[in-house]
């Protein structure tokens, strides 16, 4: 029986709108609740923040949710290796603590990967989306996903992949979503690894994974989260809240 957890990564300083994670969303703050609906997805056997912050940490541990201290770091997954080190799991998934409102189906759908790979050959799984307007192509905030036949990640890059020079087959752009499920082992790899070239250059974690040789299952999916990085996203967040959207 796999033992499957929920890890949120979450720190207090973000460059665009620091402390985010601790402004109100209703009655609870922002992590809270991100937490508390991981927790009501009923998918993990335990669900856990990580952060680097005591503040952070105090809000999660006051309300009776678990919280793990950790050091500095450059990429979520390094948080998250450090977090799980001493948990007993075999399957951790990567909630952003910053998009408080979940859908369940996307989740399951990354769990499911690993339910039936019985030889344990996928390393992590990760959600696409499929990009339709140009501009969302081009935009280098937007990171790229290409795949082989079998769903399984080629390469990420802020540049847009494929390139379209055969104008009679239609391109097909998929924009990779931040939100993993690692096998526990392949997450502890990861952060004993050093920075790849390639990863070093196009500043996208998940490369150093491709890199290395680990098998990256991509899951298309349609959903579109809430991420908070900005004041107009918290009003955003408000109103679907309070059912204005």
């Amino acid at each position: 029986m796999m033992k499957i957890i929920a890890v949120i990564p979450a720190r207090y300083q973000a460059s665009r709108f620091p402390g985010k994670l601790m402004q109100m969303l209703g009655d609870k703050t922002v992590i809270s609740t991100t937490y508390d609906n991981v927790v009501e997805t009923k998918l993990f056997d335990e669900v856990f923040v990580a952060t680097d912050s005591e503040i952070i940490f105090t809000e999660i541990e006051k309300n009776g949710g678990n919280a793990v201290m950790t050091g500095l770091h450059e990429t979520g997954s390094d948080r998250i290796a450090e977090a799980v080190q001493d948990i007993d799991c075999d399957i951790v998934v990567n909630v952003q603590g910053d998009e408080p409102f979940l859908k369940t189906d996307p989740l399951k759908q990354l769990i499911q990967v690993f339910r039936e790979d019985e030889n344990k050959e996928i390393s992590l799984a990760s959600l696409k989306i499929k990009l339709t307007e140009q501009e969302e192509i081009e935009n280098p905030n937007n990171v790229k996903v290409i795949t082989d036949l079998e769903g399984f990640a080629l390469y990420f890059s802020r540049s847009v992949i494929p390139y379209h020079r055969e104008k009679s087959v239609d391109a097909c752009y998929f924009k990779h979503i931040g939100v993993y499920a690692f096998r526990k082992e392949a997450l502890l790899k990861f952060a004993q690894l050093e920075m790849s070239p390639l990863e070093n250059l196009e500043k996208i974690e998940c490369i150093r994974y491709l890199e290395h040789g680990m098998k990256i299952k991509m899951i298309e999916t349609d959903f579109v989260g809430v991420g908070i990085d900005v004041p107009e996203d918290l009003e955003k967040a408000r109103n679907i809240l309070n059912g204005n959207i």
